[in-house]
């Protein structure tokens, strides 16, 4: 049964990420929201230190099946003491309260780990993931969109070709999250998903570890964002890319046409986009926390407990903003729970993300409208927050791509009976 209680080590913890949210991300939330590109290595040596200090170190949560755990190393929560995808989703939301710019460049693995220990073997999980509990900070990000292919993976035209006892990488890959902390900024690395057959779909797919310094992977490009403007999302180009045969994920035969591959990286995004709804959630009850303290220094307070019928028209609109936090706050800790109890998550991980975009968009919109010139003003954070709110419905997965994974699990049907 899930408890709603918070354990006591969960919550010394948010309490300490609390005074670095307050102490330092909110007083730098702007400066590197104006100054995009500029890395920022004193919130990033902070966190690293702080994080090691504490005893964090790469922890291995467990899967759907004790059996995948085994095989495949578990998947990653990296970078805090073990507490599980719990705790995870608790320190991902406070620190998006702080700023999910800045939260975005805590060391702390990335999607890049997580695929390690998803679909990895306990060698690969060894050596890859050694390097994170060293005492520089180091990153890991995941390389799949490209230019012609956005949520279709099976579209995915870049190529691995085995070559003696390499694999050479073609192709290119755009909307990169913090590839170039990864391969440019530090000694990490970025999984790169690629084809080994063409003509296959996603029985071709695979996923290659690519190491910062591996010559012909070049970072090309950083995007000018919207929100989130102090995480890079870079564009990198693979030419002639050679890695050595064990850097490609998992026991998979190597030139075998099997779905395996996809599969096992695919479970990387089963637990990490309930933290994607966590972080989305702090953007929300951050804005929405200014959105009330805003009001009552204008002298107006929420009646709670009355029905809507006798409430203004501002007082039901806030009580349906928070309503609407709370759900999609539950729905993310059923998710993670689930995660934690080694309980089979698809639909409950697509489900969170799902609410959790929706939520952070509508709360933040709405703070905006309802604030009106002080909500749009650049003299307070809420239109940062509106900016930063929306990649919460892009990334791992839009909105309409987790609508399609729930509405398959629901109704039993395949990618190719519904798409």
């Amino acid at each position: 049964m899930i408890s709603f209680e918070i354990p006591s080590s969960i919550e010394q913890t948010v309490s300490m990420i609390e005074s670095v949210a307050t102490e330092m991300m909110r007083p730098q939330a702007r400066y590197y929201d104006d100054h995009e590109h500029e890395i920022p290595w004193d919130y990033i040596n902070f966190m690293h230190a702080a994080l090691q200090s504490a005893g964090a170190e790469v922890n291995l949560a467990p899967t759907s099946s004790q059996d995948e755990h085994q095989e495949a190393g578990g998947e990653a929560t990296i970078g805090f003491p073990s507490t599980g995808y719990l705790g995870m989703a608790h320190y991902v939301e406070m620190l998006s309260w702080g700023d999910a710019g800045l939260y975005l460049c805590t060391p702390q693995g990335g999607l890049g780990a997580a695929a390690v220990s998803a679909a990895g073997t306990p060698e690969q999980v060894a050596k890859f993931l050694e390097r994170f509990k060293g005492d520089r900070a180091v990153f890991s990000a995941m390389a799949i969109t490209e230019p012609h292919a956005g949520s279709d993976t099976a579209a995915i035209k870049t190529t691995a070709v085995r070559d003696g006892s390499d694999w050479v990488l073609n192709g290119e890959k755009i909307f990169v999250t913090g590839g170039h902390k990864a391969l440019v900024d530090t000694p990490g690395f970025v999984i790169v998903w690629a084809t080994i057959d063409p003509e296959a779909g996603r029985k071709g797919i695979r996923s290659f570890v690519v190491e910062a310094g591996t010559p012909g992977c070049t970072v090309t490009k950083l995007e000018k964002k919207l929100g989130i403007r102090c995480s890079d999302t870079a564009a990198i180009v693979l030419q002639d890319c050679r890695v050595p045969l064990e850097n490609m994920l998992g026991t998979v035969e190597q030139g075998k046409k099997t779905s395996e591959g996809y599969k096992g990286v695919l479970r990387t995004f089963e637990a990490t986009r309930p933290l994607v709804g966590a972080s989305a959630l702090g953007i929300a009850r951050a804005a929405l926390e200014f959105l009330k303290a805003k009001l009552a220094e204008g002298g107006i307070e929420i009646r709670y407990g009355l029905p809507l019928s006798r409430m203004t028209n501002l007082e039901a609109e806030v009580v349906e903003l928070e309503a609407m936090l709370r759900s999609a706050w539950l729905l993310t800790l059923r998710a993670v729970w689930m995660v934690d109890n080694k309980i089979a998550i698809n639909a409950e991980s697509s489900m969170s993300k799902i609410k959790a975009g929706d939520a952070v968009v509508k709360i933040t919109q709405k703070a905006v409208e309802l604030l009106g010139p002080m909500g749009y003003s650049r003299e307070h954070l809420l239109e940062k927050w509106f900016r930063d709110a929306k990649i919460n419905d892009l990334y791992e997965g839009t909105g309409q791509i987790n609508r399609l994974i729930v509405a398959r699990r629901i109704l039993g049907y395949s990618r190719h009976e519904l798409s």
